[in-house]
């Protein structure tokens, strides 16, 4: 974080301030600098959205161990999740 910070980049990665198993307050390298605006907000909700995608790839396709060698068939078999996806939403979209 602090070299994200040197080279003034802003991360968006998120906070890690929950409690250990013990019951220790955990101190996050994310402070109120970075949360304070309504930008990092926006960015943990589509962080979530996208976790889903690949959360339905891994329980529901073939994401979790792929079949193909070499990136172009990896990368088709991820094209192909994403159009799966896509069409199972459609129906819910299309209902709101």
């Amino acid at each position: 974080m602090a070299e994200l910070r040197v080279a003034n980049v802003t991360p968006h990665v998120a906070q890690n301030n929950g409690t250990t198993k013990t019951g220790k307050a955990r101190s996050s390298a994310i402070d109120a600098r970075t949360t304070r605006h309504a930008g990092y907000g926006m960015s943990q909700t589509r962080r979530k959205m996208i976790e889903c995608i690949f959360g339905w790839g891994k329980q529901h396709g073939t994401m979790r161990k792929t079949k193909h060698r070499g990136i172009l068939r990896v990368g088709a078999d991820f094209i192909l999740h994403l159009i799966a996806y896509n069409l199972i939403r459609i129906p819910r979209l299309i209902a709101a």
